[in-house]
């Protein structure tokens, strides 16, 4: 492995018949071997390669919601949700759960009893839009249930497909 290189990164989609996340139609997970390791402010070089797969996971894709920024400063310094937008031509809406330095035009919005912001931004569509979005999203939680299960299959991975099966009786 260069210093250039690391060894694989993955996106995990878990995807929803509306803006809300209340029914998940299907989870997919796609992991890119050899990818280009992090490097500061191109993040998309390491995320975008399995990402590009989304598409053909999701009939009909309209929207899509990342874990991060979509833009990392006023002027519109693309982040990773710049780099998806143009790529997929659909409104993305950056989730971040921590404050980025530069970025602050991020609409801060309070979910549940949380005392903590999230940081929502977006591409293709107006951050207020966005922010209004993430306020409906189903669970009364700070984070998303849709945002939690990715971040979930991010450690975890996906569950282990049955081996053979089993018959009771």
């Amino acid at each position: 492995m260069s210093p250039r290189r690391s060894r694989i990164a993955a996106t995990h989609l878990v995807g929803a018949a509306d803006a809300a996340f209340s029914r998940v139609l299907a989870e997919h997970t796609v992991t890119v071997a050899e990818v280009a390791a992090y490097r500061p402010g191109e993040f998309y070089r390491r995320e975008l390669p399995p990402l590009r797969t989304v598409p053909a996971a999701i009939d009909g894709l309209g929207l899509l919601v990342i874990d991060g920024y979509a833009d990392l400063d006023p002027a519109g310094r693309p982040g990773p949700g710049v780099s998806a937008h143009r790529v997929f031509a659909v409104p993305v809406t950056g989730v971040a759960t921590s404050a980025f330095c530069t970025a602050t035009h991020a609409v801060p919005v309070l979910r549940g009893t949380s005392a903590r912001p999230l940081h929502v931004t977006a591409a293709g569509m107006p951050r207020a839009d966005a922010a209004q979005l993430v306020r409906r999203m189903t669970d009364r939680f700070r984070l998303p249930d849709a945002l939690r299960r990715a971040g979930q299959l991010a450690r975890t991975g996906p569950p282990a497909p049955l081996q053979g099966s089993h018959r009771p009786g």
